[in-house]
């Protein structure tokens, strides 16, 4: 049983559905604010409209003028005779509300606000912006602004901006939030002759924000690539849906002020201490795929090359060069960038020694002399691009006495047709003498810089670019299923809010870890010395002692700890020494000590915690450990949850990370392990958000044992706001459910998970022609059906915007999943399309009424206004299943679409 909606996984580019077309195509603008005064923004955008070819109409609103700029002008945008498309505003902040409600009443789509003085002039400019937005998603209204330059379509001749000039259209879509900056770089563009696609100041984001561009953007056939200047995230959660989806398709690169800003630190854990706010936004961008970079020519060098050429699978470069010294200014930029050269193989060597002279540098950088020709160049790049180390190209030259640059030039462009599997740059050093030969290169689609230190930090952020999307792209093993012992978990945190209290003793956080299966060392509570050593002889000498308490969370700073106690006596004293060191702190300072085993601490000590962000929630954070770790702070910080792929992807951020597979004759820990208790420690922090922050400090690992020795867990208080959510949508688990065939076979019906990649290629391999054809609308074959790509995006999905349901069997000698049903949100609406797919031998056992009831549920809970898809005529069980469950069809030229509102059932279709 199937439907052929539209499929995310397959269709990427939905041209025949863009909400944001009012802005970028319009039929008919209105311009409200416009004037012939001299040098002002209605007159400058009202030209600026007039005189670009976008094809449409335009209409100036202005009350105190019959026309303006030999154009009839309107009293209001209600007395404008035909409907009108895109509103741009540019009056007096304290007038655009009454423009907003106006439009509203005209049904205009889109308003582009340019007038500033909203919540930057304070509280009042802020509660005004509230105001309008809330009148505008009453009205669904759509508005860019306010305190904005304007946006721009080149490749449509749209101007809706007061810049003095217009963009060149090209493939580039920027975006922006400083209108200065916008006009900058537009100068800088038609010097450079950059074209865009779009080119958007976004301003204050009231309401389109930049996961709304970013879809759109994403989109747009005309845009190969979206480079942001961004200022603050606004609505992170958003951004992240937005970017994660489109930077599978198109390169996403961000410059981002305001790095160097100091953030907040949170005394209480290490982990606070260790963390910054440009930090926490680098680790979101790693997590989506987006590339961020630190100076404009970056930014678009990067929108260029990524372009032009295939991303490197590794860091290594190889550099053929004419000259020894460009090549080791090279070298030295590729090496601080974090890049390696490629160490040339044997057979590399040889060949290079057969069509090179003998002097030639017999490694790399690749020095193939002053006097080399073209075909010399040709000779060794061919050589160089076959050896299986290399991931990338850096081809220098210098203009000396007999270098050709204008046919090496040409040489290199038939050379690199060969070459499709690798980047491959060229720096064509020397001004005027080389302007010809690099012009050759450029109109070719090489990419060429004048200074190979630039090309080799050029290939550095391209390998970086490469390696996050990697990332995406990878299927993460299946966890472990293991059973979690919750009510003791909730009979801590109980215990804890009772008494009205937000810090959990070490006692009380090592219990609650335990309980989620993250291994700690087996500690005792002894709240006096005889107890104490009560334990200890139970433990087994030798031992250590710590402090337990509510109120002081560093131990070792008050002479809490006591190490490596050997007997009895030993106990007793440790204890009273550790009462007298607190008894300055008060009462209740001291509740006692806990026992536990003195640990052989052969290995290496991490930390592992959560501290929250207050734009992005919960964040974590993994490096080297101890006492020293704010000194030596080696850590990396990423976004719950986590996988186990993004798990390794944390640690190999770290230095630590070298040592924990094995140096100087120690063995690899065992990493695996490792992972899986970061991924656990991910989910703990997702499903507790009571938690405010948490500390694994030390985690004691080596290649015999993994344990935590110490740990800390922080509560928000009672009265304290909701806690922020995380920035990425954790598993939505509350849609897992049991359910039994006709057959007898009990399935479990549960959003799709990464890890489910294999299972779907075997459940690609039972479907018949006719299924495929329709669910997709065509047939399909099985190699692209289950392509990795292809199922990445399947399977990876932002449950924000897209949920798919599978029906998983496991009563078999393996899984297996038996169909799959989806909802994809339509950006910018409360509208989702389904499809569903049946295995064919499990068809007409329930399955695909329980699956599409299921889906209903799904869009209901999530606050969907209507469910819909489109069904080919002779799919006629589909036809006859959505009208069983209340789906409204209605006949179209090339189909049946089905509608069902969540809302009221059945609903009447226009």
């Amino acid at each position: 049983m199937t439907t052929p909606s539209v499929d995310p996984a397959h269709d990427i580019l939905r041209y025949d559905y863009t909400p944001l077309q009012p802005f970028f195509a319009p039929r008919r603008v209105a311009v409200i604010g416009a004037t012939e005064k001299p040098n002002s923004v209605g007159r400058t955008l009202l030209w600026n409209l007039i005189s670009s070819p976008f094809g449409g109409t335009v209409f100036p609103v202005n009350p105190k003028r019959s026309s303006v700029l030999g154009i009839q002008a309107y009293a209001d945008i209600l007395s404008i005779p035909e409907q009108v498309d895109l509103a741009v505003i540019a009056i007096p902040a304290p007038h655009v509300l009454s423009a907003v409600q106006q439009c509203i009443q005209a049904g205009v789509r889109g308003a582009i606000i340019i007038s500033a003085g909203f919540k930057e002039i304070g509280e009042a400019g802020q509660q005004l912006e509230q105001e309008i937005l809330q009148t505008a998603r009453r009205g669904n209204l759509r508005m860019i602004g306010p305190n904005c330059l304007g946006l721009m379509c080149p490749p449509y001749g749209l101007n809706a901006t007061f810049a003095s000039r217009m963009a060149r259209p090209g493939n580039v879509g920027f975006l922006s939030q400083s209108g200065a900056l916008c006009t900058s770089i537009l100068d800088w563009s038609l010097r450079e002759n950059v074209g865009f696609s779009a080119f958007v100041s976004i301003g204050s984001m009231l309401d389109i924000s930049w996961g709304d561009l970013i879809y759109h953007l994403g989109d747009d056939p005309h845009t190969h690539s979206i480079v942001i200047y961004m200022e603050s995230i606004g609505d992170a959660r958003s951004f992240l849906s937005a970017a994660r989806e489109v930077a599978l398709s198109k390169p996403i690169i961000v410059i981002k002020g305001g790095r160097t800003q100091e953030a907040a630190q949170a005394a209480a854990s290490h982990t606070g201490a260790l963390m910054g706010s440009d930090d926490v936004l680098d680790a979101a961008f790693r997590r989506c795929g987006v590339l961020r970079v630190n100076t404009i020519d970056e930014l678009f060098n990067m929108a260029e090359v990524l372009a032009k050429q295939p991303r490197p699978q590794g860091n290594r470069l190889t550099i053929v060069t004419n000259a020894g010294g460009p090549g080791v200014l090279a070298t030295d930029s590729l090496i601080r960038g974090g890049g390696h050269l490629t160490p040339l193989a044997p057979e590399t060597l040889q060949a290079l020694d057969h069509c090179l002279p003998a002097e030639w540098s017999h490694h790399n950088p690749i020095d193939i002399l002053g006097d080399a020709t073209p075909e010399r160049y040709a000779q060794a790049l061919q050589i160089a691009a076959q050896d299986p180390g290399s991931d990338g190209l850096l081809v220098i030259l210098t203009p000396q006495a007999m270098t050709d640059p204008r046919q090496t030039a040409q040489t290199l462009i038939q050379t690199a047709q060969g070459i499709t599997h690798k980047p491959l740059l060229a720096s064509w050093m020397g001004g005027e003498d080389v302007a010809a030969g690099e012009a050759l290169l450029n109109q070719a689609g090489l990419f060429t810089l004048p200074y190979p230190d630039t090309a080799a930090q050029v290939f550095n952020l391209m390998s970086q670019y490469s390696y996050r999307l990697r990332s995406l792209y990878e299927t993460p093993v299946i966890e472990d299923a293991e059973e979690l012992d919750r009510q003791r978990m909730e009979q801590i945190l109980g215990d804890a809010t009772a008494c009205d209290r937000t810090l959990l003793s070490e006692w009380e956080s090592k219990q609650f870890l335990q309980a989620y299966g993250i291994p700690t060392v087996p500690t005792y509570l002894a709240q006096t010395s005889e107890k104490a050593v009560e334990y200890a002889e139970k433990i087994g000498y030798p031992v250590v002692l710590k402090l337990h308490s509510h109120t002081i969370t560093h131990k070792t700073d008050v002479g809490g700890v006591q190490l490596n106690l050997q007997n009895a006596e030993a106990v007793q004293e440790a204890f009273t020494a550790i009462q007298q060191n607190v008894e300055s702190y008060g009462e209740p300072a001291f509740l006692g000590v806990t026992v536990q085993p003195m640990l052989d601490l052969d290995g290496y000590e991490l930390i592992l915690g959560s501290s929250p962000d207050p734009q992005f929630g919960p964040v974590i954070l993994f490096g080297l450990g101890g006492q020293l770790v704010e000194v030596f702070q080696d850590r990396a910080l990423g976004l719950p949850p986590l996988n186990s792929t993004l798990a390794r992807r944390l640690m190999e951020q770290t230095k630590i990370y070298q040592a924990l597979q094995g140096v100087r004759g120690h063995r690899s820990v065992d990493l695996a392990q490792l992972e899986q208790i970061l991924v656990k420690f991910s989910h703990l922090i997702v499903e507790y958000p009571q938690i405010k922050e948490i500390d694994i400090n030390p985690l004691l690992v080596s290649e015999r044992q993994i344990v935590a020795l110490d740990a800390r867990i922080i509560l928000y208080p009672q009265t304290e706001k909701q806690p922020i959510h995380p920035a990425i949508r954790p598993y939505p688990s509350q849609y897992v459910h049991e359910w039994t065939m006709r057959n007898g076979w009990p399935v479990t019906i549960r959003p799709i998970r990464p890890e489910d990649e294999p299972l779907i290629v075997q459940f690609h391999q039972n479907l018949s022609e006719e299924s495929v054809y329709f669910r997709y609308f065509h047939l399909m074959k099985l190699q692209t059906r289950v392509a990795h790509d292809r199922l990445t995006r399947i399977c990876f999905v932002d449950y924000d915007c897209e949920i798919a349901l599978v029906a998983e069997y496991a009563d078999s000698p393996a899984p297996q999943i038996l169909g799959v049903a989806r909802l994809s949100k339509l950006h910018g609406t409360q509208t989702a399309e389904f499809g569903m797919l049946v295995q064919d031998p499990y068809q007409k056992q329930g399955l695909g009424t329980e699956l599409l009831t299921s889906l209903i549920h799904v869009g209901k809970a999530e606050g969907l206004a209507a469910i819909k898809a489109d069904i080919l005529p002779e799919n006629r069980a589909m036809q006859h299943l959505c009208e069983k469950l209340g789906f409204q069809l209605k006949r179209q030229f090339d189909g049946v679409e089905a509608v069902y509102s969540t809302l009221q059932a059945p609903i009447q279709v226009i």
